[in-house]
């Protein structure tokens, strides 16, 4: 099942904006895929491309044709895709992406729980922005994402997975180790190495300490979660993070932020009206049953 080679042709010069570069992304002499252009425009009644400045432009009839062979297009993937769907889960595929956080203390298990189960399921994995992680999702180009509740998404179906509670964390020989819990005032007095702007992360910590009058004393920035968590190991400097991700190392405690919380919930997201293959509902099956499991841990 496949679209038909004028609509292919279509989208090609719309993509490259260049009749030229389009033959040669499709393999295809140019007069060849300019003559299938000429004639499904032909066929519909009007022009679709502006062909009289340096670049090959959308029409305005042009744009709105794209946005129905985009979308057929990708019912068309969806299709081949629950063609080859295989519900004894012997084969397949399943595209996932995440946001950083869960990287340190999700993954790990779900995946560990999902590849014992099913070997035979290729797993494409990605560490993502949730930004990005929408607009792949909205293209088709992932089947589910993990990451925190936002501004809901018309055309995004979020299932709440787990409340996720940060924690300051610090070293096992830190002056506060010992501490079960510590006021919001001592964490204007901690010095911190925080995670750096573009983490979803980082605003959310910047909100709370705005909405509570905490001016942090952010010695170190860094834009990985595994550098964060070795200079804490290694400094007298202290951090928020999951105390999920505390929990993990031996080396490390989570102090609970006291009488306020730090939390967020985690959300499986999904494109709504999607096709759902049987392998992405054991997925999601189990990373309901893995985030069950964290969640007691944590509260324990």
């Amino acid at each position: 099942m496949m679209l038909s080679r004028q609509v292919r042709y279509f989208l090609a010069v719309a993509e490259h904006q260049s009749f030229t570069r389009a033959a040669e992304a499709m393999h295809v002499s140019q007069p060849a895929l300019s003559q299938q252009v000429r004639l499904m425009e032909e066929s519909l009644g009007v022009q679709l491309f502006d062909r009289s400045g340096r670049m090959t432009r959308l029409t305005d009839s042009g744009e709105v044709y794209l946005q129905y062979v985009r979308r057929a297009s990708q019912e068309f993937r969806e299709a081949k895709r629950a063609l080859h769907d295989v519900n004894d889960l012997s084969r397949g595929g399943l595209r996932v992406a995440v946001t950083p956080t869960f990287t340190t203390y999700l993954v790990g298990p779900l995946v560990e729980a999902f590849h014992s189960r099913y070997p035979n399921i290729s797993l494409n994995l990605r560490e993502i922005s949730q930004e990005h992680m929408e607009d792949l999702l909205l293209s088709d180009e992932i089947d589910l994402g993990i990451a925190f509740s936002g501004t809901p998404t018309a055309d995004l179906d979020l299932e709440p997975l787990l409340v996720e509670t940060l924690a300051l964390v610090v070293r096992t020989g830190h002056p506060l180790a010992g501490e079960a819990s510590v006021g919001l005032e001592a964490l204007s007095a901690a010095s911190l190495v925080l995670l750096s702007a573009e983490f979803a992360t980082r605003e959310q910590i910047d909100r709370f300490c705005r909405q509570h009058g905490i001016q942090p004393q952010v010695r170190i920035e860094a834009n990985s979660i595994s550098a964060v968590i070795e200079i804490v190991r290694r400094t007298s400097l202290s951090t928020l993070l999951p105390a999920t991700i505390a929990f993990a190392h031996q080396d490390l405690k989570a102090i609970a932020l006291d009488p306020v919380r730090l939390q967020r919930t985690a959300v499986l997201m999904q494109r709504r009206d999607a096709y759902r293959s049987a392998a992405a509902k054991i997925f999601l099956a189990l990373a309901r049953e893995v985030a069950a499991g964290l969640e007691g841990f944590e509260a324990a």
